[in-house]
């Protein structure tokens, strides 16, 4: 009785099934939550070069078109939810030592708006009286699957744009 038991091979299929099924899930949830979050980030890298792109292209901006600029970020954004992103637009400046220093900022979300030296910009960027406008853009993405990746992921990107109107965008308080 033992020995036919033993050679039995009628349950082998489900007991394979049963083993390897938790892992092939786990793969499943584990490469559907990467593929959103790498669309999450290249879609926050799209907002912060967009974002930078439309700032670059005016000679002068004031709030209304600021506002405007961060609603075509969280358009970019979208089909993620676009309260998680944060956006900031910044015109830096290089004095006459070359030291880059903010000459206007605006941000949304939890960023916030730049004041006085400016650390990072890569060397060599701009000369001595030279501008650029930097664009940022940070989000927060979370998992609706949430197996994988439980507590969310965050996203930074910064873009460096010359103005392309003239050697400086300015700020209209009007």
């Amino acid at each position: 009785m033992l020995s036919r038991f033993t050679r039995d091979r009628r349950g082998a299929a489900a007991v394979e099934f049963a083993l390897i099924a938790p892992i092939m899930l786990l793969l499943y949830y584990g490469l559907a939550e990467l593929t959103q979050g790498l669309m999450a980030d290249r879609r926050a890298a799209h907002v912060a070069a967009t974002i930078g792109d439309l700032a670059a292209q005016d000679t002068q901006l004031n709030q209304t078109e600021i506002d405007d600029v961060f609603m075509v970020g969280q358009a970019i954004i979208s089909p993620f939810p676009s309260a998680p992103l944060s956006m900031r637009i910044t015109s830096v400046k290089a004095d006459a030592s070359g030291n880059p220093k903010v000459v206007w900022s605006k941000a949304s979300g939890t960023m916030t708006a730049l004041t006085g030296d400016v650390s990072g910009v890569p060397a060599g960027l701009i000369a001595a009286n030279e501008s650029v406008i930097m664009a940022e853009a940070s989000y927060h993405y979370t998992s609706s699957i949430k197996k994988v990746i439980p507590n969310g992921l965050n996203f930074s990107q910064k873009y460096y744009l010359k103005p392309r109107k003239g050697s400086e965008v300015l700020w209209s308080a009007s």
